[in-house]
């Protein structure tokens, strides 16, 4: 039985991440369909402003904790996370497994260029996957023939790289028509594979000031980096109301 941290709304799955990645690959095994959201304190703050999307993010089956800021915010609710489980981390170790495996894998947004070079990429950091195809963020939402279209190819694994709150979206309006598949909304990941934004380095990790390194490395990110003191101030009215 997992066990769960709720933060202004949102259900965290409190494991390791160890033990998340063995939990989708149980999934994977066994073909079951399974949602999967990494939230970080922006995707919380836009979803407790916006119902439909705290109603597709609470249709996941998992929500992981892929931020600092999630930790902090359960510290301050005196229900500590195991650990953070990052999106890009949880979508490498699940690939590694995928390449073990042989399983099928499908590779959804980023620009067209970005991501043919993050298919390219893993192609050849996994070579034994079977990439069944890929499909740019940019395309008709109306239109039923891409999603018919990666169901018909039976992916084991779908990465969602539309960012948020689009790939949450297409997954939750889109999953019913699947027989099968971990899908995981991977957002900013796909350019990282694709060798377009660097990760921040390990020492930048250890200090919990990977968002730091990102707004240096990407100063036009200052307005998203906004959402994290708000975010601190509603865990603390929060707290204060409880």
């Amino acid at each position: 039985m997992n066990n769960y941290v709720n933060i202004l709304g949102v259900n965290f799955i409190n494991t390791s991440f160890a033990d998340m990645e063995q939990l989708l690959v149980n999934h994977l095994e066994k073909e079951e369909k399974t949602f999967v959201v990494t939230a970080n304190p922006e995707i919380v703050m836009y979803a407790k402003d916006d119902e439909q999307y705290m109603e597709y993010v609470q249709s996941a089956n998992y929500v992981v904790p892929d931020g600092n800021g999630i930790l902090l915010a359960a510290k301050m609710m005196n229900q500590p996370l195991k650990e953070r489980v990052t999106g890009y981390d949880l979508t490498i170790a699940l690939l590694q497994k995928a390449n073990e495996k042989g399983w099928n894998v499908y590779l959804l947004g980023g620009r067209e260029e970005v991501n043919k070079r993050a298919a390219d990429r893993m192609a050849k950091d996994f070579p034994s996957i079977h990439l069944v195809g890929r499909h740019d963020g940019y395309f008709d939402w109306g239109d039923t023939s891409l999603k018919e279209k990666i169901s018909s190819l039976q992916p084991d694994l779908i990465l969602v790289a539309l960012g948020f709150p689009r790939q949450e979206k297409w997954i939750a309006e889109n999953i019913s028509s699947f027989s099968k598949g971990v899908f995981i909304g991977v957002g900013g990941s796909i350019d990282v594979i694709a060798g377009e934004v660097k990760r921040a380095p390990d020492f930048w990790q250890k200090l919990k000031l990977e968002w730091f390194y990102r707004l240096i490395k990407q100063p036009s990110r200052w307005r998203r980096m906004l959402a994290l003191p708000q975010f601190v101030m509603e865990v603390q009215k929060k707290k204060r109301n409880m």
